[in-house]
Protein backbone atom coordinates (compact mmCIF):
# COMPACT_ATOMS: atom_id res chain seq x y z
CA UNK A 1 0.00 0.00 0.00
CA UNK A 2 2.59 2.73 0.38
CA UNK A 3 4.17 2.80 -2.90
CA UNK A 4 0.71 3.33 -4.39
CA UNK A 5 -0.45 5.48 -1.34
CA UNK A 6 -2.38 8.71 -2.74
CA UNK A 7 -3.93 10.48 0.55
CA UNK A 8 -3.09 9.21 4.63
CA UNK A 9 -5.10 11.17 6.99
CA UNK A 10 -4.46 10.30 10.27
CA UNK A 11 -5.92 11.49 13.77
CA UNK A 12 -8.20 14.17 12.21
CA UNK A 13 -10.64 16.13 14.67
CA UNK A 14 -12.86 18.93 14.31
CA UNK A 15 -15.17 20.42 17.18
CA UNK A 16 -18.01 22.76 16.71
CA UNK A 17 -19.64 24.34 19.81
CA UNK A 18 -21.44 21.44 21.28
CA UNK A 19 -20.44 18.91 19.22
CA UNK A 20 -17.45 16.79 18.29
CA UNK A 21 -17.90 16.98 14.35
CA UNK A 22 -14.80 14.69 13.84
CA UNK A 23 -13.14 12.49 16.27
CA UNK A 24 -9.66 10.46 16.17
CA UNK A 25 -10.62 9.48 12.09
CA UNK A 26 -7.63 8.01 9.70
CA UNK A 27 -8.22 7.19 6.39
CA UNK A 28 -5.91 6.12 3.77
CA UNK A 29 -6.61 6.03 -0.47
CA UNK A 30 -4.17 4.53 -2.78
CA UNK A 31 -3.85 5.49 -6.44
CA UNK A 32 -6.35 4.11 -8.73
CA UNK A 33 -9.00 2.30 -6.69
CA UNK A 34 -12.48 3.89 -5.80
CA UNK A 35 -12.79 4.02 -1.66
CA UNK A 36 -16.32 4.50 -0.40
CA UNK A 37 -16.98 6.28 2.59
CA UNK A 38 -20.51 4.93 4.48
CA UNK A 39 -22.05 6.20 7.47
CA UNK A 40 -25.59 7.65 9.07
CA UNK A 41 -26.28 10.90 8.84
CA UNK A 42 -24.18 12.79 11.47
CA UNK A 43 -21.55 10.54 11.53
CA UNK A 44 -19.10 13.18 10.10
CA UNK A 45 -18.58 12.05 6.04
CA UNK A 46 -19.46 15.89 5.12
CA UNK A 47 -17.04 17.64 7.59
CA UNK A 48 -14.59 14.98 6.28
CA UNK A 49 -15.47 16.34 2.94
CA UNK A 50 -14.40 19.54 3.88
CA UNK A 51 -11.34 18.82 5.88
CA UNK A 52 -10.38 16.92 2.56
CA UNK A 53 -11.07 20.39 0.33
CA UNK A 54 -9.78 22.82 2.76
CA UNK A 55 -13.21 24.31 3.34
CA UNK A 56 -12.32 23.36 7.76
CA UNK A 57 -9.30 23.20 9.45
CA UNK A 58 -8.66 20.24 11.64
CA UNK A 59 -8.22 20.91 15.50
CA UNK A 60 -5.87 17.93 15.47
CA UNK A 61 -4.46 15.36 13.55
CA UNK A 62 -2.94 15.36 9.80
CA UNK A 63 -3.40 15.01 6.22
CA UNK A 64 -0.81 14.08 3.55
CA UNK A 65 -1.12 13.95 0.08
CA UNK A 66 1.42 12.50 -1.92
CA UNK A 67 3.73 12.08 0.75
CA UNK A 68 4.06 15.52 1.76
CA UNK A 69 1.69 17.07 5.02
CA UNK A 70 -0.74 19.43 3.85
CA UNK A 71 -0.60 22.09 7.07
CA UNK A 72 -2.89 24.62 5.89
CA UNK A 73 -4.70 22.90 3.33
CA UNK A 74 -7.59 25.97 1.16
CA UNK A 75 -9.65 25.15 -1.30
CA UNK A 76 -7.07 26.62 -3.34
CA UNK A 77 -4.74 24.67 -2.35
CA UNK A 78 -6.31 21.59 -2.37
CA UNK A 79 -7.55 22.30 -6.33
CA UNK A 80 -3.86 22.71 -7.03
CA UNK A 81 -2.45 19.78 -5.57
CA UNK A 82 -4.94 17.50 -7.47
CA UNK A 83 -8.43 17.13 -5.04
CA UNK A 84 -11.41 17.88 -6.84
CA UNK A 85 -14.85 17.66 -5.15
CA UNK A 86 -18.26 16.86 -6.76
CA UNK A 87 -21.14 18.11 -4.66
CA UNK A 88 -24.57 16.73 -4.40
CA UNK A 89 -25.85 20.15 -5.25
CA UNK A 90 -23.56 20.70 -8.73
CA UNK A 91 -21.04 23.49 -8.59
CA UNK A 92 -21.99 24.55 -11.98
CA UNK A 93 -23.33 27.77 -13.98
CA UNK A 94 -26.46 26.41 -15.97
CA UNK A 95 -26.37 29.86 -18.55
CA UNK A 96 -22.49 29.07 -19.62
CA UNK A 97 -21.81 26.29 -22.25
CA UNK A 98 -20.47 22.96 -21.76
CA UNK A 99 -16.67 23.86 -22.39
CA UNK A 100 -17.40 27.31 -20.26
CA UNK A 101 -18.32 25.14 -17.45
CA UNK A 102 -15.11 22.75 -17.73
CA UNK A 103 -12.95 25.37 -18.38
CA UNK A 104 -14.48 27.17 -15.48
CA UNK A 105 -11.81 29.01 -13.54
CA UNK A 106 -8.55 27.35 -15.77
CA UNK A 107 -9.90 29.59 -18.74
CA UNK A 108 -7.68 29.45 -22.02
CA UNK A 109 -6.97 32.84 -23.40
CA UNK A 110 -6.23 34.23 -26.45
CA UNK A 111 -4.83 37.40 -24.48
CA UNK A 112 -4.92 37.17 -20.96
CA UNK A 113 -3.90 40.78 -20.62
CA UNK A 114 -6.92 42.09 -21.75
CA UNK A 115 -9.28 39.23 -20.45
CA UNK A 116 -9.90 37.39 -24.06
CA UNK A 117 -11.08 33.93 -24.17
CA UNK A 118 -9.58 31.65 -26.44
CA UNK A 119 -13.38 29.85 -27.34
CA UNK A 120 -12.42 28.09 -30.10
CA UNK A 121 -9.67 26.32 -28.60
CA UNK A 122 -11.47 25.41 -25.40
CA UNK A 123 -14.39 24.02 -27.71
CA UNK A 124 -11.80 21.52 -29.38
CA UNK A 125 -10.26 20.80 -25.84
CA UNK A 126 -13.48 20.56 -24.42
CA UNK A 127 -14.98 17.97 -27.19
CA UNK A 128 -11.41 15.93 -27.29
CA UNK A 129 -12.09 14.90 -23.37
CA UNK A 130 -16.03 14.60 -23.82
CA UNK A 131 -14.96 11.78 -26.74
CA UNK A 132 -12.13 10.35 -24.90
CA UNK A 133 -14.76 9.65 -21.60
CA UNK A 134 -17.16 8.55 -24.52
CA UNK A 135 -19.74 11.19 -23.75
CA UNK A 136 -21.98 12.47 -26.41
CA UNK A 137 -22.24 16.12 -25.49
CA UNK A 138 -21.77 19.41 -27.82
CA UNK A 139 -19.49 21.49 -25.94
CA UNK A 140 -21.39 24.47 -27.23
CA UNK A 141 -24.39 23.24 -25.42
CA UNK A 142 -25.70 25.49 -22.71
CA UNK A 143 -25.75 23.80 -19.44
CA UNK A 144 -28.94 24.09 -17.96
CA UNK A 145 -30.41 22.23 -21.08
CA UNK A 146 -28.74 19.29 -19.77
CA UNK A 147 -30.40 16.92 -17.33
CA UNK A 148 -28.54 16.47 -14.02
CA UNK A 149 -27.11 13.20 -15.46
CA UNK A 150 -25.15 15.20 -18.11
CA UNK A 151 -24.53 17.81 -15.61
CA UNK A 152 -22.42 15.88 -13.37
CA UNK A 153 -20.42 14.03 -16.37
CA UNK A 154 -19.35 17.73 -16.93
CA UNK A 155 -18.14 18.33 -13.17
CA UNK A 156 -16.36 15.08 -14.09
CA UNK A 157 -14.79 16.64 -17.11
CA UNK A 158 -13.88 19.57 -15.32
CA UNK A 159 -11.77 17.49 -12.59
CA UNK A 160 -10.05 15.80 -15.54
CA UNK A 161 -9.04 18.83 -17.11
CA UNK A 162 -7.78 20.01 -13.71
CA UNK A 163 -5.52 16.94 -13.71
CA UNK A 164 -7.70 15.79 -10.44
CA UNK A 165 -5.59 12.58 -8.31
CA UNK A 166 -8.50 12.45 -6.17
CA UNK A 167 -12.18 13.10 -7.30
CA UNK A 168 -14.46 13.29 -4.17
CA UNK A 169 -18.61 12.33 -5.30
CA UNK A 170 -21.26 13.11 -2.50
CA UNK A 171 -23.98 10.89 -3.01
CA UNK A 172 -23.58 11.68 -6.96
CA UNK A 173 -26.32 8.93 -7.94
CA UNK A 174 -29.22 10.63 -5.72
CA UNK A 175 -30.96 12.83 -8.98
CA UNK A 176 -30.12 10.26 -11.43
CA UNK A 177 -32.25 7.69 -13.35
CA UNK A 178 -30.60 3.93 -13.25
CA UNK A 179 -28.63 4.40 -16.65
CA UNK A 180 -27.81 7.69 -15.52
CA UNK A 181 -26.06 5.77 -12.68
CA UNK A 182 -24.89 3.05 -14.92
CA UNK A 183 -23.45 5.96 -17.42
CA UNK A 184 -21.72 7.53 -14.20
CA UNK A 185 -19.96 4.04 -13.00
CA UNK A 186 -18.52 3.28 -16.62
CA UNK A 187 -16.84 7.11 -16.47
CA UNK A 188 -15.52 6.01 -13.12
CA UNK A 189 -14.37 2.89 -14.51
CA UNK A 190 -12.54 5.18 -16.95
CA UNK A 191 -10.55 7.32 -14.82
CA UNK A 192 -9.87 4.68 -12.17
CA UNK A 193 -7.70 3.00 -14.91
CA UNK A 194 -5.89 6.17 -15.79
CA UNK A 195 -4.49 5.85 -11.72
CA UNK A 196 -6.98 8.74 -10.73
CA UNK A 197 -8.81 7.73 -7.38
CA UNK A 198 -12.54 8.34 -6.47
CA UNK A 199 -13.45 8.66 -2.69
CA UNK A 200 -17.38 7.75 -3.09
CA UNK A 201 -19.89 8.64 -0.57
CA UNK A 202 -22.80 7.10 -0.99
CA UNK A 203 -26.48 5.89 0.99
CA UNK A 204 -26.84 3.06 -1.49
CA UNK A 205 -25.08 0.25 -0.33
CA UNK A 206 -26.00 -1.92 -3.60
CA UNK A 207 -23.93 0.38 -5.45
CA UNK A 208 -20.68 0.64 -3.11
CA UNK A 209 -20.72 -3.17 -2.94
CA UNK A 210 -20.65 -3.30 -6.96
CA UNK A 211 -18.85 -0.25 -7.70
CA UNK A 212 -16.43 0.37 -4.55
CA UNK A 213 -12.79 -2.04 -4.44
CA UNK A 214 -12.83 -0.26 -0.44
CA UNK A 215 -14.67 1.04 2.14
CA UNK A 216 -14.26 3.13 5.32
CA UNK A 217 -17.18 3.10 7.82
CA UNK A 218 -17.91 6.06 10.15
CA UNK A 219 -20.03 6.39 13.36
CA UNK A 220 -20.39 8.81 15.70
CA UNK A 221 -17.16 10.78 14.25
CA UNK A 222 -15.48 7.83 14.42
CA UNK A 223 -13.25 6.05 11.42
CA UNK A 224 -14.51 2.61 12.51
CA UNK A 225 -13.44 -0.01 10.09
CA UNK A 226 -11.94 -0.19 6.90
CA UNK A 227 -12.01 -2.92 4.62
CA UNK A 228 -11.80 -4.96 0.95
CA UNK A 229 -15.25 -4.66 -0.36
CA UNK A 230 -14.75 -8.62 -1.94
CA UNK A 231 -14.35 -9.19 2.12
CA UNK A 232 -17.74 -8.26 2.60
CA UNK A 233 -21.84 -8.29 2.84
CA UNK A 234 -24.39 -5.29 2.74
CA UNK A 235 -25.54 -6.57 6.12
CA UNK A 236 -21.80 -5.97 7.27
CA UNK A 237 -21.75 -2.29 6.35
CA UNK A 238 -24.92 -1.93 7.70
CA UNK A 239 -24.13 -3.21 10.82
CA UNK A 240 -21.33 -1.46 11.54
CA UNK A 241 -22.60 1.97 10.09
CA UNK A 242 -25.52 1.77 13.14
CA UNK A 243 -23.34 -0.49 15.75
CA UNK A 244 -26.26 -2.89 15.78
CA UNK A 245 -28.15 -5.41 13.96
CA UNK A 246 -30.74 -4.55 11.85
CA UNK A 247 -32.73 -7.60 11.82
CA UNK A 248 -35.76 -6.15 9.85
CA UNK A 249 -35.14 -3.72 7.26
CA UNK A 250 -38.70 -2.72 6.57
CA UNK A 251 -40.08 -3.13 9.90
CA UNK A 252 -43.91 -3.00 8.51
CA UNK A 253 -46.74 -3.09 10.52
CA UNK A 254 -50.05 -3.35 9.22
CA UNK A 255 -52.67 -1.38 10.85
CA UNK A 256 -56.52 -1.84 10.88
CA UNK A 257 -57.98 -0.08 7.63
CA UNK A 258 -61.06 2.74 7.86
CA UNK A 259 -62.88 4.43 5.80
CA UNK A 260 -62.07 6.42 2.62
CA UNK A 261 -59.81 9.39 3.55
CA UNK A 262 -58.69 11.19 0.42
CA UNK A 263 -60.83 10.23 -2.79
CA UNK A 264 -58.89 11.79 -6.20
CA UNK A 265 -61.24 11.00 -9.37
CA UNK A 266 -60.22 12.13 -12.83
CA UNK A 267 -57.16 14.58 -11.87
CA UNK A 268 -55.47 15.63 -14.63
CA UNK A 269 -53.17 18.09 -15.97
CA UNK A 270 -52.32 18.82 -19.66
CA UNK A 271 -49.36 16.50 -20.61
CA UNK A 272 -48.22 15.57 -17.56
CA UNK A 273 -51.27 14.15 -15.85
CA UNK A 274 -53.55 12.02 -17.27
CA UNK A 275 -57.26 11.18 -15.39
CA UNK A 276 -55.65 9.72 -12.32
CA UNK A 277 -58.06 8.13 -9.80
CA UNK A 278 -57.55 6.58 -6.23
CA UNK A 279 -58.49 6.40 -3.02
CA UNK A 280 -57.01 6.52 0.10
CA UNK A 281 -57.71 4.73 3.43
CA UNK A 282 -57.25 5.44 6.68
CA UNK A 283 -54.47 3.12 8.52
CA UNK A 284 -53.57 2.49 4.91
CA UNK A 285 -49.54 3.04 3.18
CA UNK A 286 -50.28 3.68 -0.71
CA UNK A 287 -47.52 3.53 -2.50
CA UNK A 288 -46.67 5.11 -5.97
CA UNK A 289 -44.11 3.44 -7.86
CA UNK A 290 -42.96 3.97 -11.60
CA UNK A 291 -40.19 5.40 -13.17
CA UNK A 292 -38.34 8.93 -13.67
CA UNK A 293 -40.62 11.10 -15.50
CA UNK A 294 -43.87 8.35 -14.77
CA UNK A 295 -45.42 11.46 -13.19
CA UNK A 296 -45.92 10.70 -9.71
CA UNK A 297 -44.80 13.62 -7.75
CA UNK A 298 -46.14 15.59 -10.39
CA UNK A 299 -49.56 13.54 -8.96
CA UNK A 300 -49.06 14.84 -5.89
CA UNK A 301 -48.57 18.50 -6.44
CA UNK A 302 -51.98 18.43 -7.90
CA UNK A 303 -53.33 16.78 -4.89
CA UNK A 304 -51.53 19.30 -2.61
CA UNK A 305 -52.63 22.35 -4.98
CA UNK A 306 -48.72 23.17 -5.94
CA UNK A 307 -49.68 23.25 -9.08
CA UNK A 308 -52.97 24.02 -10.62
CA UNK A 309 -55.10 21.10 -12.65
CA UNK A 310 -57.17 21.36 -15.49
CA UNK A 311 -59.97 18.39 -14.65
CA UNK A 312 -60.40 16.28 -11.40
CA UNK A 313 -62.68 16.44 -7.77
CA UNK A 314 -61.22 15.25 -4.63
CA UNK A 315 -62.83 14.53 -1.46
CA UNK A 316 -61.32 14.62 1.64
CA UNK A 317 -63.52 12.91 5.13
CA UNK A 318 -66.16 12.48 2.34
CA UNK A 319 -66.58 15.79 1.37
CA UNK A 320 -65.95 17.81 -1.72
CA UNK A 321 -62.75 20.05 -1.19
CA UNK A 322 -61.46 22.52 -3.67
CA UNK A 323 -57.72 22.69 -3.12
CA UNK A 324 -56.58 25.52 -5.35
CA UNK A 325 -52.99 26.20 -3.30
CA UNK A 326 -51.18 24.28 -0.64
CA UNK A 327 -52.41 26.62 2.18
CA UNK A 328 -55.85 25.09 0.95
CA UNK A 329 -54.45 21.12 1.49
CA UNK A 330 -53.02 22.78 5.09
CA UNK A 331 -56.46 23.34 6.30
CA UNK A 332 -57.90 20.05 4.81
CA UNK A 333 -55.72 18.42 6.93
CA UNK A 334 -53.12 17.18 4.20
CA UNK A 335 -49.01 17.45 4.66
CA UNK A 336 -46.97 17.37 1.75
CA UNK A 337 -43.39 16.20 2.38
CA UNK A 338 -41.53 17.42 -0.88
CA UNK A 339 -38.67 15.51 -2.62
CA UNK A 340 -36.49 18.94 -2.45
CA UNK A 341 -36.43 19.59 1.11
CA UNK A 342 -33.61 22.51 0.78
CA UNK A 343 -35.98 24.10 -1.70
CA UNK A 344 -39.28 23.40 -0.90
CA UNK A 345 -39.45 22.05 2.38
CA UNK A 346 -37.17 24.36 4.49
CA UNK A 347 -35.74 27.67 5.52
CA UNK A 348 -32.16 26.96 5.73
CA UNK A 349 -30.76 30.07 7.54
CA UNK A 350 -33.86 29.53 9.63
CA UNK A 351 -33.46 27.57 13.35
CA UNK A 352 -34.35 24.08 13.73
CA UNK A 353 -37.25 25.86 16.14
CA UNK A 354 -38.38 27.72 13.46
CA UNK A 355 -38.73 25.71 10.99
CA UNK A 356 -40.24 22.77 13.26
CA UNK A 357 -42.95 25.26 14.08
CA UNK A 358 -43.14 27.33 10.88
CA UNK A 359 -46.96 25.48 9.62
CA UNK A 360 -48.79 26.07 13.15
CA UNK A 361 -47.32 29.05 14.62
CA UNK A 362 -50.87 29.99 14.92
CA UNK A 363 -51.70 27.85 17.56
CA UNK A 364 -49.40 29.01 19.84
CA UNK A 365 -50.23 33.03 19.92
CA UNK A 366 -53.13 34.05 21.41
CA UNK A 367 -54.10 38.06 20.33
CA UNK A 368 -51.59 38.59 18.59
CA UNK A 369 -48.81 37.29 21.37
CA UNK A 370 -46.30 34.53 20.63
CA UNK A 371 -45.94 32.01 23.50
CA UNK A 372 -42.15 30.59 22.30
CA UNK A 373 -41.88 28.69 25.33
CA UNK A 374 -44.62 26.22 24.32
CA UNK A 375 -43.79 26.17 20.87
CA UNK A 376 -40.36 25.51 21.54
CA UNK A 377 -41.32 23.03 23.91
CA UNK A 378 -43.47 21.31 21.80
CA UNK A 379 -40.99 21.66 18.99
CA UNK A 380 -38.34 19.78 21.32
CA UNK A 381 -40.69 16.82 21.88
CA UNK A 382 -41.28 15.92 18.78
CA UNK A 383 -37.63 16.56 17.68
CA UNK A 384 -36.50 14.54 20.20
CA UNK A 385 -38.54 11.74 19.48
CA UNK A 386 -37.07 11.54 15.82
CA UNK A 387 -33.65 11.67 17.63
CA UNK A 388 -32.50 14.45 15.41
CA UNK A 389 -28.70 15.38 15.82
CA UNK A 390 -27.96 18.84 16.43
CA UNK A 391 -26.36 21.02 18.95
CA UNK A 392 -29.91 22.80 20.01
CA UNK A 393 -33.05 23.84 18.92
CA UNK A 394 -31.20 27.15 17.56
CA UNK A 395 -29.12 25.44 15.08
CA UNK A 396 -29.66 26.51 11.42
CA UNK A 397 -30.90 23.98 9.59
CA UNK A 398 -28.41 24.65 6.74
CA UNK A 399 -25.86 23.60 8.92
CA UNK A 400 -27.35 20.06 9.30
CA UNK A 401 -26.93 17.05 7.50
CA UNK A 402 -29.18 15.58 4.63
CA UNK A 403 -30.30 13.08 6.61
CA UNK A 404 -31.27 16.13 10.04
CA UNK A 405 -32.88 18.48 7.70
CA UNK A 406 -35.29 15.14 6.48
CA UNK A 407 -36.10 14.78 10.20
CA UNK A 408 -37.10 18.73 10.40
CA UNK A 409 -39.48 18.44 7.64
CA UNK A 410 -40.74 15.67 9.35
CA UNK A 411 -41.08 17.34 12.36
CA UNK A 412 -42.80 20.00 11.10
CA UNK A 413 -45.47 18.21 9.70
CA UNK A 414 -46.00 16.19 12.84
CA UNK A 415 -46.89 19.26 14.31
CA UNK A 416 -49.18 20.45 11.70
CA UNK A 417 -51.85 17.24 13.17
CA UNK A 418 -52.08 16.52 9.89
CA UNK A 419 -54.75 13.38 8.99
CA UNK A 420 -53.39 12.70 5.55
CA UNK A 421 -49.28 12.46 4.70
CA UNK A 422 -47.61 12.14 1.30
CA UNK A 423 -44.25 11.13 1.39
CA UNK A 424 -42.23 12.24 -1.60
CA UNK A 425 -39.64 10.32 -2.07
CA UNK A 426 -39.23 9.89 2.45
CA UNK A 427 -35.60 8.35 2.93
CA UNK A 428 -33.87 10.06 -0.60
CA UNK A 429 -30.49 10.77 0.81
CA UNK A 430 -30.77 9.64 4.89
CA UNK A 431 -28.76 6.55 6.15
CA UNK A 432 -29.98 2.91 6.93
CA UNK A 433 -30.43 3.45 10.33
CA UNK A 434 -32.59 7.07 9.97
CA UNK A 435 -34.50 4.97 7.12
CA UNK A 436 -35.88 2.52 9.50
CA UNK A 437 -36.67 5.39 12.49
CA UNK A 438 -38.96 7.00 9.36
CA UNK A 439 -40.53 3.42 8.60
CA UNK A 440 -41.37 3.39 12.16
CA UNK A 441 -42.62 6.76 12.36
CA UNK A 442 -45.03 5.83 9.52
CA UNK A 443 -46.26 2.31 11.11
CA UNK A 444 -47.02 4.78 14.14
CA UNK A 445 -48.91 7.63 11.82
CA UNK A 446 -51.64 4.74 10.32
CA UNK A 447 -51.70 2.73 13.98
CA UNK A 448 -53.28 6.25 14.98
CA UNK A 449 -55.36 5.96 11.88
CA UNK A 450 -53.69 8.27 9.36
CA UNK A 451 -53.48 7.59 5.88
CA UNK A 452 -49.67 7.45 3.97
CA UNK A 453 -49.16 7.91 0.78
CA UNK A 454 -45.45 7.37 -0.05
CA UNK A 455 -43.67 8.18 -3.41
CA UNK A 456 -40.96 5.67 -3.97
CA UNK A 457 -38.01 5.06 -6.56
CA UNK A 458 -36.56 2.46 -4.97
CA UNK A 459 -38.76 -0.84 -5.80
CA UNK A 460 -37.78 -2.51 -1.93
CA UNK A 461 -39.15 0.08 0.19
CA UNK A 462 -42.08 0.42 -1.59
CA UNK A 463 -42.66 -3.32 -1.56
CA UNK A 464 -41.56 -3.56 2.13
CA UNK A 465 -43.53 -0.68 3.46
CA UNK A 466 -47.00 -0.35 1.35
CA UNK A 467 -50.34 -1.92 1.93
CA UNK A 468 -51.04 -1.52 -1.74
CA UNK A 469 -49.22 -0.47 -4.69
CA UNK A 470 -49.97 1.93 -7.78
CA UNK A 471 -47.83 1.94 -10.75
CA UNK A 472 -47.52 5.03 -12.92
CA UNK A 473 -46.45 5.45 -16.29
CA UNK A 474 -46.22 8.75 -18.54
CA UNK A 475 -49.00 10.21 -16.42
CA UNK A 476 -51.42 7.63 -15.93
CA UNK A 477 -51.82 4.67 -13.33
CA UNK A 478 -50.94 1.47 -15.43
CA UNK A 479 -50.86 -0.35 -12.52
CA UNK A 480 -52.74 -1.59 -8.70
CA UNK A 481 -51.36 -4.36 -6.52
CA UNK A 482 -51.87 -5.64 -2.92
CA UNK A 483 -49.10 -6.08 -0.91
CA UNK A 484 -49.12 -9.96 -1.47
CA UNK A 485 -49.41 -9.63 -5.22
CA UNK A 486 -46.17 -6.91 -5.78
CA UNK A 487 -43.52 -8.59 -7.37
CA UNK A 488 -40.44 -6.32 -8.66
CA UNK A 489 -41.33 -8.02 -12.43
CA UNK A 490 -44.82 -6.78 -11.80
CA UNK A 491 -43.66 -3.17 -11.00
CA UNK A 492 -41.36 -3.08 -14.13
CA UNK A 493 -44.24 -4.31 -16.07
CA UNK A 494 -46.85 -1.87 -15.42
CA UNK A 495 -43.95 1.09 -14.95
CA UNK A 496 -43.25 -0.03 -18.56
CA UNK A 497 -46.67 1.35 -19.83
CA UNK A 498 -48.34 -2.14 -19.71
CA UNK A 499 -51.61 -2.24 -17.96
CA UNK A 500 -52.42 -4.55 -14.73
CA UNK A 501 -55.78 -5.12 -13.74
CA UNK A 502 -56.03 -5.36 -10.02
CA UNK A 503 -56.92 -8.77 -8.45
CA UNK A 504 -58.75 -6.75 -5.58
CA UNK A 505 -60.62 -3.27 -5.81
CA UNK A 506 -59.11 -0.92 -3.41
Amino acid sequence: MTDTLLMKVEGLTKRFPGVLALDDVNLDIARGEVHAICGENGAGKSTLIKMLTGAYRPDEGTIAFEGEVCPALSPRKAMDIGIACIYQELNLIPHLSVAENIFLGREIFRSKAFDILDRKTMNTKAAELLADLDLHIRPEARLGTLGVGHQQMVEICRAVWADAKLIIMDEPTSSLSEKEAKDLFRIIARVKSRGVSVLFISHRLDEVRANCDRVTIMRDGKSVSTFAMKDSSIDDIIQLMVGRNIQNKYPKEVANRGDVILDVQGLTRKGVVNNVSFQLHAGEVLGFAGLVGAGRTETMRLVTGADPSDAGKIKVFGKDTTIRSPEDSIKAGIAFLTESRKEQGLVLIQSVEFNATLVKLGDFSKFGVLSLGRARDEAMKVVNGLRLKAAGLATPVGKLSGGNQQKVVIAKWLMSKAKIFIFDEPTRGIDVGAKVEVYRLINELVAKGAGVIIVCSEMEEVMGMADRILVMHEGRITGELSREEATQEKIMYAASGMEIRPAKAG
